[in-house]
C-alpha cells in the first residue's frame, strides 16, 4: 500500500496509515436488537457483498461497489427498524458520525501515502530498482532469497502490493521453469505480508491498533523476530526445491529521474511527521501526514519552476510535460476504489456493531472460548475473508486484552493472509500479473510450509514476548 483495485489491501508502511478515534459507543448506546428479522437480513446483505468482493476477479466488479450498497442499505434498515422502537433521529445520526469521524482519517492518511507512492513511481523509483536487480544475473536460488529478503524490507515502507508487484516483475522477466516462478512468488507474498506485521506503519491493520492506543508506537517492533520466522520457515522449505541454475543477465536501464530521491527523502520525513504528531504534540497522524503532503506539493512545485521533470533540465515545458510531476494529478490517479472500498467496510461493519452483534460476538469469542485461540483462528479467518474488516470488528469489540494479545492479533491478522493466494492483495496481484504461473491451486500446494511459518511464528510470539 495498496493500491490496485484488489481485494485487500495492504498498507503501506508509511503509508497505508489509520487513525481510529478512541471513543466507542458506550452500552446503552447499542441498538442491541441482534434476534429481529430485519437485522438477519443486515447480516446476509453484509455477507453477500462481501462474497460479490472475493469475486471480484471473476465478476469484473471493483470491490467498493458492492460494499457502499450493502452500508447504505444497511443503515437504511436499521434506522428503520430504530425508529419503529422510539430512538431519536440525534441518536441515529451520533451513531453514523461515529463511523464518519474513523473513515475520514483514514482516508486523508491513505490518500496522502497514495499520492507519495504514486510520486515515486512517476519518478521511476521503483523501475529503477527492478531494473538494477535484473542486470545482476544472480542465480535463481539468489534470486529466490533476494527477491523475498528485499519484500520483506521494502513492504514496511511501501505497501506490500507495491512490493509484490516489484518482485513480482523481476521473477517473470528473468523467467525460469514454472515451479520457480510459482515458489519465488510464493515466497514474494510471505515476505511482503511478514514485513508489514512488525511495524505500525506497515500493515492497515497495525496502524488500527496503534491509533486506537492498544499498543505503544515502538512496542511493534517486538514483533520483528515472529515476522523473520514466519518468513523464513517456508522460504527454508521451498530453497531445496529451486533449480540450481542461473539465468543469463538481461541489459534493462531504467534510472531514477530528477528529484527521485528527493520525494523518497520527503516521504520519511513525512512518516517522521506523523509520528511526531501523534507522539509530542497528542495530534491525530493524519495532521501529520497532510504537512507532509504539502511538502511534496512545494517541492513539486519547485522542480517545475527550475525544469525538472524529465530526466534531464528542459529550458521550456509544454503544458504535458508539465502535468507530469503535478500533485493534485497524482491524486487522482491514488487508488479510489480502496478508499471507497474502506468506506463501504466502516460503516457496514460499524452498522452491525450497532445492533449489537460484536458484542455478542466478543462475549462468546473472547470471554468463553479466550483471546489466545480467539486470536488464532482471527488470523485463519482473515486469509479468507480479509484482515481489515476481521480487525475493525475486533477493535470494534474491544475486548479487554493486555499489550501481549493486541500484539497476537496484530500479528495473526498481518501474516494470516499468506496462508492462501487470496488472502492478500499482494497474492491477488501476483495471480493476475503471472500468466498462469503462480495460481491458487500453486499457492495452496505449498500452504501447509505457509502454514508451519504460521504456527512457529505465533510460538516465537510466545517465547520473546511472553
Amino acid at each position: 500500500m495498496n493500491f490496485s483495485g484488489l481485494r485487500k489491501p495492504s498498507l503501506l508502511a508509511g503509508a497505508g496509515l489509520f487513525a481510529l478515534p478512541q471513543s466507542s459507543f458506550a452500552a446503552e448506546e447499542l441498538l442491541r436488537m441482534t434476534t429481529h428479522p430485519i437485522a438477519w437480513l443486515c447480516v446476509v446483505i453484509f455477507i453477500l457483498a462481501y462474497v460479490a468482493v472475493m469475486a471480484e476477479e471473476k465478476l469484473h466488479l471493483k470491490k467498493s461497489k458492492p460494499v457502499i450498497l450493502a452500508a447504505g442499505i444497511i443503515w437504511a434498515l436499521i434506522a428503520w427498524l430504530a425508529t419503529g422502537e422510539g430512538v431519536s433521529h440525534e441518536s441515529l445520526s451520533t451513531a453514523v458520525m461515529h463511523d464518519l469521524e474513523e473513515y475520514s482519517a483514514m482516508f486523508l492518511f491513505l490518500l496522502v501515502a497514495m499520492t507519495y507512492i504514486n510520486a515515486m513511481e512517476e519518478r521511476q523509483v521503483f523501475d529503477s530498482l527492478r531494473s538494477w536487480l535484473i542486470r545482476k544475473g544472480f542465480s535463481y536460488r539468489q534470486l529466490f532469497w533476494v527477491t523475498g529478503f528485499l519484500a520483506f524490507f521494502i513492504s514496511p515502507v511501501a505497501d506490500n502490493l507495491t512490493t509484490a508487484l516489484l518482485m513480482g516483475a523481476v521473477i517473470m522477466s528473468v523467467g525460469g521453469s514454472p515451479a520457480f516462478v510459482t515458489m519465488a512468488m510464493i515466497n514474494v507474498v510471505v515476505a511482503s505480508n511478514a514485513g508489514g506485521a512488525f511495524s505500525p506503519f506497515g500493515d492497515i491493520t497495525t496502524l488500527m491498533v496503534w491509533q486506537a492506543d492498544k499498543v505503544e508506537f515502538f512496542t511493534f517492533f517486538s514483533l520483528f523476530i515472529p515476522s523473520v520466522v514466519n518468513f523464513i520457515i517456508p522460504a527454508t522449505i521451498m530453497n531445496f526445491f529451486i533449480d540450481s541454475g542461473r539465468p543469463a543477465a538481461l541489459e534493462d536501464h531504467a534510472g531514477i529521474r530528477r528529484g527521485g530521491l528527493g520525494v523518497c527523502a520527503l516521504f520519511l520525513i513525512t512518516i517522521a511527521l506523523a509520528v511526531s504528531f501523534e507522539n509530542f504534540f497528542g495530534l491525530p497522524p493524519f495532521m501529520g501526514m497532510m504537512t507532509g503532503l504539502s511538502l511534496l506539493m512545494f517541492y513539486t512545485y519547485f522542480l517545475q519552476l527550475r525544469g525538472l521533470t524529465s530526466s534531464r533540465p528542459i529550458p521550456v515545458m509544454d503544458d504535458e510535460q508539465k502535468e507530469d510531476l503535478d500533485i493534485f494529478k497524482r491524486v487522482a490517479h491514488a487508488e479510489w476504489d480502496t478508499l471507497l472500498f474502506f468506506f463501504g467496510v466502516i460503516f457496514s461493519v460499524g452498522g452491525l456493531r450497532y445492533l449489537g452483534y460484536l458484542e455478542v460476538i466478543s462475549e462468546s469469542m473472547y470471554t468463553g472460548v479466550g483471546p489466545t485461540w480467539t486470536n488464532i483462528a482471527a488470523g485463519v479467518f482473515s486469509a479468507i475473508l480479509d484482515n481489515i474488516p476481521v480487525m475493525f470488528a475486533i477493535l470494534g469489540m474491544s475486548p479487554e486484552m493486555d499489550v501481549f494479545q493486541w500484539l497476537l492479533i496484530t500479528l495473526t491478522a498481518g501474516v494470516g493472509g499468506s496462508l492462501l493466494s487470496i488472502g492478500s492483495a499482494a497474492g491477488v496481484a501476483l495471480m493476475g500479473t503471472a500468466k498462469g504461473r503462480y495460481t491458487f491451486l500453486s499457492h495452496l500446494k505449498w500452504s501447509w510450509a505457509i502454514a508451519l511459518g504460521y504456527a512457529a511464528s505465533i510460538a516465537t510470539h510466545f517465547l520473546v514476548n511472553g
